[in-house]
């Protein structure tokens, strides 16, 4: 924790342009008034929300810099999870952080100055710009947003109140993947012109849905949040309310924001011109899984396209591997993924390698990893003003779209045409339809 005098000092010229303040006001009180200027040399106080499958990365980042950092809450809406991930916590760092079941409530401490938002998907834009309005800088688990809408809302959030916002997608950090973008980048396979982003696994039968009563200790209500009520369902208590569109985002936005943010990252490509998909549930068919397990994905940039194989309930290994990225070149090719990469000639030569040196998770639930560790770290120290950002929010707000586009074409069972400037779509109807979800009263963002 800072000190009473480092917590009043004016760090003059500082190089942290991200925490600017902007005017405004954060319940009643001016955003200024919640503005805390770092030193490199100050630890950063933070708050983990969610205390399940993302948090044992957070977990792990939080070991390796924990000379950084004061863990002053855990936050989740299921108790026992919370006391049981304090403890972790206090035997991994050595620190005792306190424990808070609402976020709302953790909001109000003004000695907080990040959180990290490890919620199922239907909260990590809300959770995000609350936290923004109380003055607090963000590092938001993928996909950043639960809808279109709300990706371009974080952007706006962010701009507002000046805070640093990052999304976990982590491979923006990890050494190999900047090496071999910048040398896409520079011409080392020619002009790219596609890339394929894929993913496969095993997801088993999620077997049928029943009406239960609520575990005890789970605030079904909060977890709920900005969603419109429905009664309690056994399956939503861990993982899959991912397959349920009221709070999960699909395979789509699950695993391929990771995959196509490389993708978009190495063609230098922004909003897509058309979206195409052919998708389907083909596995267990019977079970309460409502959406697609399968899809293939396009997404057209003029002359170059992004290409999304997804299938999570079939494992077999097309590309050799189960996930990673593949981007062409008139002059080679390039595979990439988390553990580092391989480029080859136009002849299928390889002529260069680099491995990682730690191995991270690829598709183990909640994943880890030393790449989460350095994106984290980056975070921080782009908090504290020591260095650039690797991944604003305007990036991994492009990437989740691209995630959202597809599960909108197949949800309208129609190819979908956007306008290049912002992604948005041309058919008025379907964006009517699909650009928004629908809030339970109270919850609507407003800025």
């Amino acid at each position: 924790m800072q000190s009473k005098n480092s917590r009043r000092k004016f760090i003059k010229n500082t190089a942290l342009a991200t925490s600017s303040i902007s005017v405004g006001l954060v319940g009643g009180v001016s955003a200024k008034s919640y503005s805390r200027i770092l030193g490199a040399n100050d630890r950063v106080t933070v708050a983990q929300i969610g205390c399940k499958r993302r948090a044992g990365a957070m977990k792990s980042a939080f070991k390796a810099i924990n000379d950084k950092l004061n863990i002053k809450y855990v936050c989740d809406i299921y108790k026992p999870q919370m006391e049981k991930f304090g403890a972790e916590i206090k035997e991994a760092t050595g620190q005792k952080p306190q424990q808070e079941g609402d976020i709302r409530k953790l909001l109000e401490d003004k000695e907080i100055d990040a959180i990290f938002n490890a919620t199922p998907d239907h909260w990590h834009a809300p959770g995000t710009w609350l936290a923004l309005e109380a003055g607090k800088n963000v590092y938001v688990e993928k996909p950043c947003s639960h809808n279109p809408w709300e990706g371009e809302l974080l952007v706006e959030f962010q701009k507002k109140y000046g805070k640093v916002v990052q999304m976990g997608n982590q491979q923006r950090s990890a050494q190999e993947s900047q090496e071999i973008i910048a040398e896409i980048h520079n011409g080392a396979i020619g002009e790219a012109y596609k890339a394929v982003a894929f993913y496969n696994n095993s997801r088993d039968s999620i077997g049928k849905a029943k009406a239960v009563p609520v575990p005890e200790g789970f605030d079904w209500e909060l977890f709920q949040g900005p969603a419109p009520r429905a009664e309690y369902l056994d399956v939503y208590f861990d993982y899959n309310w991912h397959w349920f569109w009221p709070y999960g985002t699909g395979e789509t936005g699950n695993n391929s924001v990771h995959e196509i943010d490389i993708a978009r990252w190495a063609l230098q490509l922004d909003f897509p011109d058309t979206v195409s998909v052919d998708a389907g549930k083909y596995h267990f068919k019977d079970d309460s899984w409502v959406m697609y397990d399968t899809m293939d994905a396009q997404f057209k940039f003029g002359d170059k396209t992004i290409v999304w194989d997804g299938k999570c309930r079939n494992n077999y290994p097309t590309y050799g591997v189960d996930r990673g990225t593949i981007i062409y070149g008139s002059e080679g090719s390039v595979f990439v993924d988390r553990n580092g990469y391989k480029m080859y000639d136009r002849g299928g030569k390889m002529v260069k390698e680099a491995n990682a040196a730690e191995k991270s998770s690829t598709t183990g639930l909640g994943g880890g990893g030393s790449a989460t560790n350095v994106h984290v770290n980056n975070f921080i120290e782009t908090i504290k003003g020591t260095t650039k950002q690797n991944s604003p929010i305007d990036e991994g707000a492009k990437s989740t779209l691209l995630g959202h586009l597809a599960n909108i074409a197949y949800r309208a069972d129609s190819v979908i045409k956007c306008d290049p400037k912002n992604g948005q779509l041309l058919d008025k109807k379907l964006m009517k339809t699909y650009w928004k979800r629908q809030y339970e009263p109270g919850w609507e963002p407003k800025i």
